[in-house]
């Protein structure tokens, strides 16, 4: 069941202070005097609903192994209902200790050493590690850009389909440039994927993060030709802030796909946490905590932009039309070859590297907005204090 309570929480960045006493690798990876915005985690409190459940769990000593979770699948599939109107069979749903976990392990059912797996880049920097991970080789078709806007070029993904590509890891909504492709754009790359011989993986852990209602389109939604060739990798983690409590859920929509990843080792679903299911499965009711979130996310994603125009109003920024992440073109600042470098020097400030998640991204960073306006506006702040003090 859903959370129908009125009451809407209000969901804000803590104060830097109070972030500073966190363990996760965000607040203990970088120097105390470095402001960190690198990781994509949120700086806001987790919701009061899956905090109450692991404190009770706590409580009773229950930390045991993981076992069935059957509630994950069946919350999991009435949130895609409710949210996207993609029906879900809670049947097809199994469980892995992360995402990259769940693309990889399931990743091995279909493919083998040397083979040919398609990404697209600037995309998440993880998804070429997998493929490394899989001993295979990586084929980029990278996204077109019109502007500041990013989407797949449909010509190139189909030139490397025909060079042999067996699986094509698609992350959509696509971190970090904050694309959400098209109903269209997906029924294509089915169409392509088909004819082809391709398994399309489709990564959805921003998913729940698209900020424009019914924006987002499941790929397995998508037509009857999708739900054949595709998988779905996806989690609670990014939406909800748990990523360190370790769960995803790999989702099918085809007996051929099922068949798949009944075929993974049992230990792909031991290997995840018991407190990361049971804090997933209450995740996908929180929807009022969500929504607050988004109202967060939707006022700083602008607020990103209103301090670049003030402060730096040669960056380049296109608004994301999903989660929390801003993909800021810095070549007019003239930082050199690794412009990071110069931040975390000059003004003690961390993101990630846009050369991590393509060749030619070199001049970009990745900041996380998923914070305060207080770290945001100190965030510009200290680029502004890098750029004046070269």
């Amino acid at each position: 069941m859903f959370n129908t309570n009125s009451h809407h929480p209000v969901v804000d960045g803590l104060p830097l202070a109070a972030l500073r006493n966190r363990k996760s690798f965000k607040w203990r990876g970088f120097p105390a005097d470095v402001l960190p915005l690198p990781v994509a985690e949120m700086d806001f409190e987790i919701a009061k609903p899956i905090r109450d459940e692991l404190i009770g769990m706590l409580e009773v000593s229950d930390t045991g192994y993981l076992g069935p979770i059957p509630e994950l699948g069946t919350n999991l599939a009435a949130f895609a209902l409710a949210r996207w109107n993609w029906k879900v069979d809670p049947e097809q749903i199994f469980t892995a200790t992360d995402v990259g976990v769940g693309m990889v392990e399931m990743g091995r059912t279909v493919v083998k050493p040397g083979d040919l797996i398609m990404y697209n880049t600037p995309v998440y920097h993880n998804i070429l590690n997998w493929i490394h991970e899989l001993k295979c080789e990586a084929f980029d078709a990278p996204l077109a850009k019109d502007g500041e806007h990013y989407t797949l070029d449909l010509s190139v993904v189909e030139a490397g389909y025909k060079k042999g590509v067996k699986a094509h890891f698609l992350c959509n909504p696509h971190n970090p440039v904050g694309t959400v492709f098209t109903k269209s754009e997906l029924a294509s790359l089915a169409e392509l994927a088909k004819k082809y011989g391709v398994t399309v993986f489709s990564e959805e852990i921003h998913a729940p993060l698209v900020y424009e209602s019914g924006a987002f389109v499941p790929f397995l939604s998508v037509s009857e030709t999708a739900r054949e060739v595709g998988i779905c990798v996806t989690a609670a983690s990014k939406s909800w802030n748990l990523a360190g409590l370790k769960c995803a859920t790999i989702i099918t929509a085809h007996p051929d796909q099922k068949a798949r990843a009944e075929a993974m080792p049992m230990a792909v679903h031991y290997r995840a946490s018991l407190f990361g299911a049971v804090a997933a499965a209450r995740a996908y009711e929180c929807v009022d905590w969500l929504d607050a979130a988004l109202v967060t996310l939707d006022r700083n994603r602008k607020f990103v932009a209103e301090q670049l125009a003030e402060k730096l109003p040669t960056v380049g920024y296109r608004i994301p039309d999903c989660s929390y992440l801003a993909w800021l073109d810095l070549t007019s600042l003239n930082l050199g070859e690794n412009p990071t470098e110069v931040l975390m020097e000059k003004g003690k400030v961390a993101f990630n590297a846009g050369i991590d998640f393509g060749p030619n991204s070199g001049q970009f960073v990745r900041l996380n907005f998923g914070t305060s306006e207080e770290i945001i506006s100190l965030a510009i702040d200290r680029i502004l204090a890098a750029v004046n003090s070269k």
